[in-house]
């Protein structure tokens, strides 16, 4: 039995797999503070107790608790940071991936560490970049910043408390744009060597669990301990994507992930970062997704199930609204950081419903922007012919059907649901020379081929989509629409 952590943005989930599938799932949430606005903060002590209370409530939920647990896998979110002291005590809230605080203000803000951003790190220029809050956290907040022994991911300060080491792994190691692409500390960030972590196998055991942690934890000391990889290469072995079948995920963003065995040159539109099985991906991430609905469903007064209801029985094109689904910030493939979220098009007849079918279909064609992307960087590669459907939204009928509509391509799901805690199961498995089965752990189970009528739609209100999306971004942004221009 293998108990996965997956430390994600606003919730932690523990959940229990054999090598036939899921046994038990249980999750604890994540209170997440804006003291300003573009910023997003956390209190790092919520990283360790939401991973203690979600295996507490797990062990109480599930027959025989933990008792059959014989390894730990982890994953979770990426280029999130805290700081904290050599005995693992935070020092100061911690930094979330998508906090766009104005790293170069000019009232007094620091001077921006450079970045590193080129072929080595394959990310592209990005203002809520790892090294530009770290500058801006070493300028404004000093004292923490003195005191700081390590500069750590939630998941890797999860691992710490679990086995006693400070370590990360290769694809989270490669979100930060602070190592290169073999893993080690990039030339522009040796300062920062003494604060950051080892860089260790994703699928390899990471440490045995301490007698603390098992206490808290309720399981029995010893026990292998796997760092696995992040949620998004995790999320690419928990769906099975391939080159030509890409992985799409729905949570709190949305996310793009290619899988490709050659390093593809860089940056463009798409960030390069590494596989959990030592590859590489190609990746689009997002701005709103799952945020935007839930930030829409606040505003109605419905909630996120609701609204997807609602847009269900909304017709292909939303009645005429179009969305810009940027809260924070336009990400990939437009990365122009000052874009904004909108609706155009409203008028008196329409309501939630409308709204939120605009949404999920702005949603899908950035996604769809990110994969013509992603053929730009492989020519020779042949397009996709079907996607994987991973996080939250994947059992979405709205979801399936949009996306399958705009994309013109099938859309699949797998029986959990989780297929980062399902990744995260599998690199374990791997890690203590059991390797298990995808296809045995988490089947598909569903295959949502488009709607002829649907594609036929959705073509005829591209070219009005694109120009909306275009001229919006460029609002926000002025200058050139994104590194290469707006795609469809």
């Amino acid at each position: 039995m293998i108990l996965t952590l997956d430390l994600g943005t606003t919730v932690t989930k523990a959940a229990l797999w054999d090598r036939d599938g899921m046994v038990g799932l249980a999750e604890t949430g994540i209170a997440t503070d804006h003291p300003a606005p573009g910023w997003a903060e956390q209190d790092p002590l919520q990283w360790w107790a939401s991973t203690v209370a979600a295996c507490g409530r797990l062990a109480r939920e599930t027959p025989g608790g933990l008792e059959g647990v014989t390894t730990i896998g982890c994953t979770g979110a990426r280029q999130s940071f805290g700081l904290f002291d050599v005995d693992a005590g935070p020092l100061g809230p911690g930094i979330l991936w998508s906090d766009r605080r104005d790293v170069d203000d000019s009232g007094g803000g620091p001077p921006r560490w450079p970045d590193g951003v080129d072929g080595a790190s394959g990310l592209p220029p990005d203002v809520g970049s790892v090294p530009a809050k770290l500058a801006w956290t070493a300028h404004h907040r000093p004292a923490d910043w003195a005191r700081t022994a390590w500069v750590l991911a939630p998941r890797d300060l999860v691992v710490w408390r679990l086995t006693g080491r400070p370590v990360t792994d290769p694809t989270l190691a490669s979100c930060t744009g602070l190592y290169d692409a073999d893993g080690r500390i990039a030339g522009p960030h040796q300062h920062l060597a003494g604060r950051l972590p080892e860089v260790v196998a994703s699928g390899g055991v990471t440490g045995e669990l301490g007698r603390a942690a098992a206490d808290a934890l309720g399981l029995g000391s010893g026990l292998p301990v796997v760092v696995g990889a992040g949620d998004r290469a995790c999320e690419v072995l928990g769906t099975g994507a391939t080159p030509t079948g890409p992985m799409v995920s729905w949570g709190t963003t949305a996310n793009v992930s290619v899988p490709t065995e050659d390093l593809p040159a860089g940056p463009g539109r798409l960030a390069v970062t590494r596989a959990a099985d030592g590859g590489w991906l190609l990746e689009g991430g997002l701005s709103g997704a799952g945020s935007l609905l839930a930030w829409l469903g606040a505003v109605c007064g419905r909630s996120p199930a609701e609204l997807a209801a609602l847009a269900a029985v909304c017709p292909p094109g939303a009645r005429g609204v179009t969305a810009a689904p940027w809260m924070d910030g336009a990400r990939a493939p437009w990365w122009r950081p000052h874009a904004d979220a909108a609706f155009v098009g409203l008028s008196g007849v329409h309501g939630p419903g409308e709204l939120a079918r605009a949404v999920f279909e702005a949603v899908a064609r950035d996604v769809v922007r990110c994969l013509v992307a992603a053929g730009e960087c492989r020519p020779s590669v042949p397009p996709p012919v079907a996607l994987h459907l991973a996080g939250a939204g994947a059992s979405s009928p709205v979801w399936q059907e949009v996306l399958s509509g705009i994309s013109g391509l099938p859309v699949d799901r797998r029986r959990s649901g989780q297929a980062a805690s399902a990744g995260a199961a599998l690199l374990a498995s791997g890690a203590v020379g059991d390797r298990w089965e995808l296809d045995r752990l988490d089947p598909v189970v569903e295959r949502s081929a488009p709607d002829p009528v649907v594609v036929e739609q959705y073509d005829r209100l591209r070219d009005g989509a694109d120009h909306v999306a275009a001229t919006l971004v460029e609002l926000g942004s002025p200058g050139p629409v994104g590194p290469t221009g707006p795609t469809s």
